[in-house]
């Protein structure tokens, strides 16, 4: 990393510096997209790794697991990053250790025995990304303005999405379409699949490293500055500010705890996706990378469309009004499950119109709320309370897979995620004060 060059939370922000910090999200499509939707976890759900809807329901005991531990840790390691003034440090840190368990996917091989140490790296994999989004979703006040928040979320989550295009072109027409892909690479072994996570690593590697050298260091301000404490009095000082910001900002609280079932059932509509689309819609893994490809086109172009009217009308109208959508595609996937892959085309497609705008709306929506000093500690809240509760889609999708013994049924433990966490968000108020 570049020398250590501190900025107050409140500089003025520049173009290149949102750009830079935008491009993490880009570079992200490598775990978002390709490890975790479209391409590995469709690999490990296939038969050679044993039964299909057996193997989908170990996937989601393996994301509800790694859920709990980041509920556990997220807010602290947040919150030590605040008061440490080394915010970027630790984003670098926790990218480079997904980057390195990315890579680590090429040596799980097509066959039974290697599919506990594929479910382990997934399952790690999602902890450490969401250790670097907490600190990445921090960042976002330095490059934004009260006034921009909302397009620059949505320009970062848009970034993500068209990142996830580029690399999944790559992956398709290099390795995976192909009979002999780029340096002589077959299907043999899944060794298409292989490579493509060493790929995969070497992006986010990369497009990290804009947000690392172009953003300066997070200085703590004054007003928030705090004595430094060990890790297991870190949470006594977190139970405080959780105290805190229930006598001081309940509505504040109510969202958190909306927010983190639905975006629960946001991760859930991506994670199980390309799981779907293979097993329930008999689309192969070349055709659920092109279905891939399409839906980050449709997400991407909506979320930096939609973040303009997130400045204009405020994040809940946007959130309230994606998650009625996704309901209504979700539940034509389900009813409509046998009527073949045009379902899917048309109502996944639909569902992805309205998960970035969600999602980028809901960071918004928090962002703004949040006093100079206290991003990582709020934001590691963030985290926490949706992975908290981050068992829920994996868990309803397993739940319902195991009991029905068709892996269809698991759209709709996705959809009562969803709805849920609708419920909750509809009391909420929109207007709210900073939190003191």
């Amino acid at each position: 990393m570049t020398e250590t060059v501190a900025v107050d939370a409140g500089a003025t922000p520049t173009r290149g510096r949102v750009v830079a910090w935008a491009f993490w999200d880009w570079g992200s499509a490598a775990f978002n997209a390709v490890v975790t939707t479209f391409v590995f976890t469709v690999y490990l759900t296939g038969s050679a790794f044993g039964d299909k809807d057996i193997v989908s329901a170990q996937l989601g005991w393996a994301l509800a697991i790694a859920g709990f531990l980041i509920a556990v840790l997220a807010p602290i390691t947040g919150q030590r990053s605040d008061t440490s003034g080394r915010r970027k440090f630790w984003l670098g840190v926790n990218t480079f250790v997904v980057v390195a368990i990315t890579a680590c996917m090429f040596f799980v091989e097509a066959s039974p025995s290697a599919l506990l140490l594929g479910l382990f790296l997934v399952a790690a994999g999602n902890v450490f990304f969401e250790f670097a989004g907490v600190n990445y979703n921090a960042m976002l006040a330095q490059v934004s303005t009260p006034q921009s928040i909302g397009r620059v979320s949505g320009f970062g989550w848009g970034m993500g999405y068209l990142g996830g295009i580029v690399l999944l072109l790559i992956v398709y027409f290099g390795f995976i379409s192909p009979e002999v892909g780029l340096f002589g690479v077959t299907s043999e072994n899944g060794m298409a699949v292989r490579v493509s996570m060493l790929i995969s690593a070497a992006w986010f590697g990369l497009f990290a490293l804009p947000v690392l050298l172009g953003v300066p260091e997070y200085r703590v301000p004054k007003a928030a500055r705090r004595e430094r404490v060990g890790f297991l009095r870190s949470y006594a000082e977190l139970g405080h500010d959780i105290a805190r910001l229930w006598k001081t900002s309940r509505p504040t609280v109510y969202f958190l705890l909306a927010s983190a079932v639905f975006r629960d059932g946001l991760a859930g509509v991506f994670t199980f996706g390309g799981v779907l689309a293979a097993s329930v819609f008999g689309f192969s893994a070349g055709e659920v990378i092109i279905f891939a490809i399409a839906a980050n086109v449709v997400a991407g172009v909506a979320t930096m469309s939609v973040g303009a009217l997130d400045d204009r009308l405020g994040a809940k109208p946007v959130i309230v009004t994606a998650l009625i959508g996704l309901l209504v595609s979700g539940l034509v996937v389900f009813f409509l499950h046998d009527g073949g892959q045009i379902v899917f085309w048309t109502a996944g497609l639909a569902l992805c119109l309205f998960v970035g705008p969600a999602q980028s709306a809901s960071r918004t929506f928090l962002a703004r709320l949040i006093p100079p000093g206290r991003e990582g500690e709020v934001f590691g809240l963030y985290a926490t309370t949706g992975r908290a509760v981050s068992f829920l889609a994996p868990l309803s999708f397993a739940v319902m897979v195991t009991i029905s013994g068709e892996t269809y049924w698991g759209i709709l433990g996705i959809m009562l995620v969803l709805l849920l966490g609708l419920l909750l968000l509809l009391p909420v108020k929109a207007h709210q004060k900073q939190i003191s």
